[in-house]
């Protein structure tokens, strides 16, 4: 009997609760109403195969409860009761299977007039791929895809050349039109979901796979990837800005085309040793950095590292938290560069200065800080050179009092809080794994015990 009372509580407390519950759909954003109908139904159909076959559980419990003399009753077939079974049960999976096929077939069938938008995915980013003038995609190749070629666009193919490429995990779209998106990995299995669209596709390693939907909300949305996909999965976030037409062309047109990227000038390391003379003043003639400036050491990182990080600063991304007073120098200094071209001057002349070593200032537990630099691996590299194509820079071999100092900054929020900053908000969900300054004493003591040969061609960093 109590059994019996359990169950119909279970039953009822399951039915208020998803009445009442206040966890359901975000806004929807898109033209997928039918999903969240197709959902509804889902629930419908199960919700009340729930609710009758407790129910009927209780009820067989009570009526068929043990009383003395009662003998059970063995009637090993019911053709009645199968042909009543069979034939609910066909109308509650064809109600289940219907209209989620319909859907799919909806999903699948791309209106004539979507635009074509491209994203790859890969361990731990998202980027995007856009057609030109000509509403065409050149062709790409797994195998061509290297530090100058991210995208594996093929050279040889004209069609690609006006294509547009965002190297941004931030897509943006026209509001109220059609889009068919294309979706590539370039290493694992990820899974491209935005909850306010109600579609999702998986990105199949080797397979272009696609959806389209149509977004009718300005605003911006979350992209997640819902794949497990690696040790930082949690950490894939990226963002789907909906606007108008004429702010989405203007942000289109701020991105450089194919073409764009295999014309670019060849730095101009006199003007970058120019630019570079008020660097000095505080990171060193030769970039070795000085401790007591809190300058750190600038040779041997990889040229898009920091050519990524004067950005941040220019942009407000990096230092502009009033706790963070280094940074906020910084960011004063990184204005005094113009211009991308100057950016890229000075970048490559700190290239042409010797990798002298760094001073090792700070000591740890060594075997409990490889055991905490195992995760680290995964991004910078078991020798801790850094993996260009997860945008991890370098590790070994740098300043150990930066490299703390940047992780409890990491840890704190001082540093990777800004929404435009993806990979800080990578590093700070690190960070916090390491819960007291000794576990950051340890881990760089074990940093320091890696090897410090420098990043500096193309072909050392495509055979990571």
């Amino acid at each position: 009997m109590v059994i019996a009372v359990v169950v119909i509580l279970l039953v009822v407390g399951s039915v208020v609760f998803h009445i009442l519950s206040p966890w359901w759909f975000t806004p929807i954003a898109s033209n997928w109403q039918s999903v969240d109908d197709t959902v509804n139904m889902t629930i419908w159909v199960t919700g009340c195969v729930f609710v009758a076959v407790n129910l009927f559980l209780a009820w067989c419990i009570i009526k068929f409860r043990h009383k003395e003399g009662r003998k059970a009753e063995y009637e090993p077939e019911n053709k009645k009761l199968e042909i009543w079974l069979v034939s609910i049960s066909a109308v509650g999976i064809a109600a289940l299977l219907a209209p989620g096929l319909i859907v799919w077939g909806d999903i699948v069938t791309v209106p004539e007039d979507a635009m074509e938008v491209e994203t790859i995915g890969q361990q731990w980013h998202w980027s995007h791929r856009y057609p030109g003038k000509d509403g065409k995609f050149g062709d790409v190749d797994q195998s061509l895809i290297s530090v100058a070629n991210p995208f594996g666009m093929d050279p040889d193919d004209p069609t690609g050349m006006d294509d547009i490429l965002v190297s941004s995990p931030e897509m943006h779209l026209p509001v109220n039109q059609p889009v068919k998106v294309l979706l590539r990995s370039k290493d694992v299995l990820h899974n491209f979901a935005v909850p306010q669209f109600r579609v999702k596709m998986d990105l199949v390693p080797g397979m272009v796979t696609f959806f389209w939907f149509e977004p009718t909300v300005e605003g911006t949305y979350d992209l997640l990837c819902e794949e497990l996909c690696g040790i930082a999965h949690h950490a894939m976030k990226g963002s789907v800005v909906v606007e108008s037409r004429d702010a989405y062309e203007q942000w289109l047109g701020s991105h450089p085309t194919y073409a764009d990227t295999l014309n670019m000038p060849e730095p101009d390391l006199q003007a970058g040793r120019a630019s570079y003379a008020p660097c000095s003043g505080c990171h060193g003639q030769n970039g070795e950095g000085n401790l007591a400036l809190n300058a750190p050491k600038l040779t041997g990182l990889d040229t898009a590292y920091l050519v990524r990080q004067v950005k941040n600063f220019q942009q407000g991304i990096r230092g502009t938290d009033p706790a963070d007073t280094l940074g906020m120098q910084m960011r004063g200094m990184a204005s005094t560069l113009s211009d991308d071209a100057a950016i890229d001057n000075v970048v490559a002349y700190i290239g042409t200065l010797p990798d002298l070593p760094a001073a090792k200032t700070i000591t740890g537990d060594v075997e409990h800080g490889e055991e905490l630099y195992e995760t680290c691996s995964y991004c910078h590299g078991k020798d801790g050179r850094g993996i260009w194509a997860m945008n991890a820079p370098r590790a070994a071999g740098m300043d150990d009092w930066y490299t703390a100092a940047q992780l409890k900054s990491f840890r704190d929020g001082l540093r990777g809080a800004h929404p435009q900053d993806p990979y800080g908000q990578q590093m700070a969900q690190i960070a916090r794994m390491l819960n007291e300054d000794q576990e950051i004493n340890d881990l760089v003591a074990y940093m320091n015990t890696l090897g410090s040969t420098r990043v500096a061609s193309l072909d050392s960093a495509e055979s990571h």
